[in-house]
């Protein structure tokens, strides 16, 4: 398609509730009039930002995932987000995408937060992930991902859109702001931010500012702090004519990730 519609939802995520969230999320989509064709969802879109992976992470296939396949299904849209996931053993921050008809792609969050304990609990995923969305190629990362420009680089313009989806603390909102126009720019794609607003239960706040930003570093939706819902729709000429006219990724260094 040439054209990709986005739905960016900004919720004021309820601490530790995974169910409270589903209906809050829920509620939001369903008021509107268009879903759009790509709805998306901040970091731990389900409990908010924790490590208590023990009593809150979710098999595959289970209630969270069976919520986005009925979200997908009742919208037509693809739909996707974060949540704390249990493979086997391990537990993983993962960003799941369904589509429509109840297929489902995957990213693991590479980049650990060190600062908290999500390094000491959380299984780092190893593998960068372009999916499909209706003919457009989507690069989903995770939050402090963002800090990581290596492990977004487009050099061979694999992707077209580049999702950072989020729970990023307002005392750091000028490098969230920073960031996603520095993605943007030095990609040469359309870059999704999607964060949440309010207060965790830990006490740490959120400013939301959710963005979408195109690839000569403007932004496509006005930034808010408050609870809502915002769409854009982008275009894929403009982002060809743009690397047509403009093609830096020519030069762009080589380099080989060591894992």
């Amino acid at each position: 398609m040439s054209t990709l519609k986005l739905t960016i939802i900004q919720p004021d995520t309820i601490w530790e509730n995974p169910g409270a969230n589903r209906a809050l999320l829920e509620e939001m989509i369903h008021d509107l009039e268009d879903y759009g064709e790509l709805i998306l969802l901040p970091e731990m879109f389900t409990t908010g930002f924790t490590t208590k992976v023990k009593s809150l992470a979710e098999p595959m296939n289970f209630t969270t995932h069976k919520w986005l396949r009925q979200i997908a299904a009742h919208t037509k849209a693809h739909i996707g987000g974060s949540f704390i996931v249990k493979d086997g053993d391990s537990f993983f921050n993962r960003f799941l995408l369904v589509a429509p008809d109840g297929s489902s792609q995957q990213y693991d969050k590479k980049h650990l937060f060190r600062m908290s304990e999500e390094k000491d609990v959380f299984t780092s995923g190893n593998d960068r992930v372009v999916m499909d969305v209706n003919g457009w190629k989507v690069c989903p990362l995770i939050c402090y991902d963002l800090r990581f420009p290596i492990w977004a680089r487009n050099t061979e313009l694999a992707y077209d859109l580049l999702i950072y989806s989020a729970c990023w603390p307002a005392p750091r909102d000028f490098v969230w702001n920073t960031l996603l126009a520095a993605r943007a720019l030095e990609n040469q794609s359309y870059v999704a931010g999607i964060n949440r607003v309010g207060e965790d239960g830990k006490g740490i706040s959120y400013l939301g500012n959710s963005q979408v930003v195109s690839p000569k570093g403007e932004q496509l939706i006005e930034k808010n702090t408050i609870q809502g819902i915002s769409q854009v729709t982008i275009h894929k000429k403009d982002l060809q004519d743009f690397r047509a006219k403009f093609p830096v990724h020519l030069d762009a260094d080589s380099f080989k990730l060591n894992h």
